[in-house]
């Protein structure tokens, strides 16, 4: 464990929990961002190390100069478990959770700060998640994100939509022993929260002046490789979802008119159109990696139960 050793007794307003697995490089650039945020309230930094095959680098280590910073280690337990762990060790009023590939705009945590000391009653925030312009992938996901939030804000500023990308929840409304992440969900785990705050009759309030950056540092072929993987983890997830009896994925229609808002906010110009095209290739190959587990693994599940629940009638 690295701490800070000028770690304040006072309580910091916020706790940003980072858990990384193998993501050294891009962390790097998110905890420079957040030395050099503007005029930012208390915080300190808490990041987990999911078992990386990887030591932590000495260079992560130096922005305990900047903020008071932790690093923990554990087993290859995954994002769930890594992010539970953090939230255990945080010490803020407020949890915040990012990933390894964001960066916080420089206004970001004093914007977040702002809002959660005005909207005393609401509990969650979400944070305004962008992609970068670094090519078609980077403008795929500026594209998803923008037309996706959009879509999913609600009249009176709160959002159908989670992402831990950018997430905030006080840290009162947080079972630190039980935890806040379902730690059976490899993947979806932030769809699996919000489909509990749903269940509650609660959804995260959209912080539009707090804006996290989400930089993905693969070439288009590495994003269908982790589309695939991720595609077969989140089943888990969405399965825990679907037994809640709970709907939180867009309807067909709802996705087409999503991607043709999508092609129109793509502009004329080819590179807008090559990031459409990068997005709509990366959703179908999702899609049907999940429409084959289904037909190759969970029907044949749910038909084999139900035989035996005929027999044994």
């Amino acid at each position: 464990m690295v701490e800070n050793n000028q770690v304040s007794t006072t309580t910091p307003l916020f706790s940003i929990v980072v858990g990384v697995y193998n993501d050294w490089t891009p962390l790097e650039q998110c905890l420079r961002s957040l030395a050099q945020q503007a005029n930012p309230p208390s915080f300190e930094v808490i990041v987990v190390d999911d078992g990386s095959k990887e030591v932590v680098p000495e260079s992560i280590a130096q922005w305990i100069r900047y903020y008071p910073l932790t690093i923990v280690s554990q087993a290859h337990f995954g994002i769930s478990a890594a992010r539970n762990k953090g939230l255990q060790i945080a010490r803020g009023a407020v949890l915040v959770f990012a990933d390894a590939d964001c960066e916080f705009e420089r206004n970001c945590l004093s914007a977040l700060a702002a809002v959660v000391g005005n909207s005393t009653r609401h509990d969650y925030f979400q944070l305004h998640l962008r992609g970068d312009d670094y090519g078609p992938v980077g403008r795929a996901e500026e594209l998803r994100l923008t037309t996706f939030q959009n879509h999913m804000l609600q009249p009176d500023g709160r959002i159908r939509y989670l992402n831990t990308a950018g997430f905030a929840i006080r840290r009162s409304k947080v079972d630190t022993e039980k935890g806040l992440f379902n730690p059976i969900a490899q993947r979806a785990e932030d769809t699996l929260l919000l489909a509990d705050l749903l269940q509650r009759g609660e959804l995260p309030f959209f912080v539009t002046d707090a804006t996290v950056q989400h930089v993905i540092p693969l070439s288009f072929l590495e994003c269908l490789r982790k589309d695939i993987r991720s595609a077969y983890l989140e089943r888990t997830a969405y399965n825990l979802i679907a037994s809640k009896g709970l709907r939180v994925r867009v309807s067909h229609r709802e996705r087409l008119r999503i991607l043709l808002s999508m092609w129109k906010t793509s502009g004329q110009s080819s590179i807008g159109r090559l990031a459409w095209f990068v997005l709509v290739a990366r959703q179908m190959l999702q899609r049907m990696v999940s429409f084959t587990y289904w037909c190759f693994r969970v029907r044949p599940a749910l038909v084999r139960t139900g035989s035996r629940s005929a027999s044994s009638s």
